[in-house]
């Protein structure tokens, strides 16, 4: 079995955002992603989801380190400042690096 080594950008923000994130995630040429919804507190507060305005969403891409810098450094420069929103990356190991 041969494995490949990818990044795995993960994006938590508010669920306002998806339409533009998907938007985004195209442009900077992400193959793909997966988008769930999320719950959690954080220096914000508390993010439940009871009503669509504080819900959140989590958006996972697996890219190559390139592509996901690119894409991190946009939304930092875009979004950082007014909308909650994390990123963190890792590297991860694929099987099937051709999708991404």
């Amino acid at each position: 079995m041969h494995n490949h080594t990818r990044t795995l950008l993960t994006i938590v923000t508010e669920a306002a955002l998806e339409g533009t994130l998907v938007r985004d995630l195209d442009r900077l040429h992400a193959h793909g992603y997966t988008i769930t919804d999320a719950r959690g507190k954080g220096n914000r507060g508390v993010r439940d989801a009871g009503w669509e305005a504080s819900a959140n969403i989590r958006v996972e891409v697996v890219c190559d380190a390139e592509t996901a810098e690119a894409i991190a450094a946009s939304l930092q420069e875009h979004y950082y400042d007014d909308y909650a929103m994390i990123l963190f990356m890792s590297d991860i190991t694929v099987l099937r690096p051709q999708k991404f």
